[in-house]
């Protein structure tokens, strides 16, 4: 069956209260937009026709490695105004359009998919569903025999009618050369002198067409985000899905209302997860590893048994298996840790790769370094990398012991089983076995005195 999505997505958001377009506001790490083209995706529609309205040209560039193709609505004058811009740009006529909304991001692929099959290229079919509240929706109005005979608008309904609970939740799908004549024949004769997609329903009507529903899984799938309250509200619930699914696989969460996955997070078995922490990007956890609390972890791969102490910070890295990780430490882009590696409290490694038992356990950087097996890197110590203009690398043997408060400043190679002296400052190679000490002669000076503060006035 030939398909077309149209995903609405020109409004304003005015309780939003933002300079940015409310489908760019961001859910579980992804715009509400992206979510919805994300579950339009596996349809295989020939065409998805995004429209555009507030915003337009910074919605149209956050979307445009999607291959939608974009039309724009201005000034926005109503659902029915909004599809009438996108007729133009249908495919096929003979086929199915599927319109979904933009600001609705948690619509499911399988309900999206069972929306168009319930049209079947012949019905109009509406995505419904039962709410406790109904307020602000367009209710279902049906016949005594149950069939669907109109959507009237909440600001629209007669005191009866608000009290349906079935409610439209602004998505259907219709036959594609149908609705192209339905949404031409608008008129804005209702109170807010609008052009409603809704009342193509009525044309159906007329016309004998069959108007079906198709049920929603819950509320979840179907709500909209209008305020910041409301984007907050589908966020908890978004994560707590994911919770739930990694619950099902077997991680453990210690809360699971204080977790949060902005992207995708695959875990081995007897992960266990603290509280607070979040994961962005494509994080991968092996086998038995142990997240502590208020982590940050984004784009890396933590290897079997590694542990990650509370408060530290991993982006762009690698773990090796049964690695130590803070407290209180940052692994930034490029940092690759062997097995065994410790890093302590208030390290940071940047472009830096540690082989297998290197350690550097306190208040120390390594960046743009080459860390041999079982070094151990004193405290207070860092590469001094950075010239002003480019940056260099330092190289440090395996076995090597690096002193307290040391600078190496790169380039420079710290040859294999080396020593540097505690307090060193290292711009030369420092040979293999041997102790290096680079620093002033320590001397005192008797019958110094400290200098007294003179007194005021």
């Amino acid at each position: 069956m030939a398909l077309n999505v149209v995903v609405m997505a020109a409004g304003k958001g005015t309780r939003m209260k933002s300079a940015r377009a409310k489908v760019l506001h961001r859910l579980g790490g992804r715009s509400l937009l992206q979510h919805v083209l994300d579950a339009a995706a596996p349809l295989g529609a020939l065409r998805t026709v995004v429209v555009t309205g507030h915003g337009a040209e910074q919605v149209e560039a956050a979307a445009a490695a999607s291959g939608a193709v974009f039309v724009r609505q201005e000034p926005q004058l109503g659902t029915g105004h909004a599809v009438q811009q996108t007729v133009p740009a249908l495919e096929d006529a003979a086929g199915t359009t599927l319109i979904l909304n933009g600001d609705v991001p948690l619509i499911r692929p399988e309900t999206a998919a069972a929306l168009a099959a319930a049209c079947g290229g012949e019905r109009l079919a509406l995505l419904t569903v039962e709410l406790a509240d109904p307020s602000g929706y367009g209710r279902i109005v049906r016949d005594a025999a149950g069939a669907v005979t109109a959507i009237v608008e909440h600001k629209d309904a007669s005191e009866a009618q608000r009290t349906i609970r079935e409610v439209y939740t602004g998505m259907m799908a219709a036959p594609t050369a149908l609705l192209k004549r339905w949404v031409m024949a608008l008129k804005d004769d209702n109170a807010q002198r609008e052009y409603y997609l809704t009342d193509i329903v009525g044309m159906a009507v007329a016309e004998g067409v069959a108007v079906v529903a198709a049920a929603a899984s819950g509320e979840t799938e179907v709500l909209g985000v209008n305020s910041p309250a409301q984007l907050a509200d589908l966020e908890r619930r978004l994560q707590r899905q994911r919770a739930e699914a990694l619950m099902a696989a077997g991680v453990r969460l210690a809360d699971p209302a204080r977790f949060d996955q902005r992207g995708t997070l695959d875990c081995g078995q007897d992960v266990e997860i603290d509280v607070n922490c979040v994961f962005e990007g494509r994080v991968v956890l092996g086998d038995g590893v142990s997240i502590g609390a208020n982590c940050v972890i984004r784009d890396a791969e933590i290897g079997a048994g590694a542990v990650l102490h509370p408060f530290t910070h991993v982006e762009g890295a690698k773990v090796g298996a049964g690695a130590l990780v803070g407290p209180f430490a940052r692994l930034r882009p490029g940092a690759a840790l062997g097995r065994e590696v410790h890093i302590g409290n208030f390290v940071e490694v940047k472009n830096s790769t540690l082989a297998d038992g290197a350690k550097a356990n306190h208040l120390a950087y390594l960046g743009d370094a080459t860390v041999g097996p079982r070094v151990n890197y004193g405290a207070g110590s860092i590469t001094a990398n950075y010239d002003g203009a480019n940056k260099h690398r330092t190289v440090i043997g395996a076995d090597v012991h690096v002193g307290s408060n040391c600078v190496l400043v790169a380039p420079v190679t710290i040859g294999d089983g080396a020593t540097i002296g505690a307090g060193s400052t290292i711009g030369k190679d420092a040979p293999a076995g041997q102790l290096t000490v680079a620093r002033a002669r320590q001397a005192s000076l008797p019958g110094w005195q400290r200098p007294k503060k003179v007194p005021k006035g």
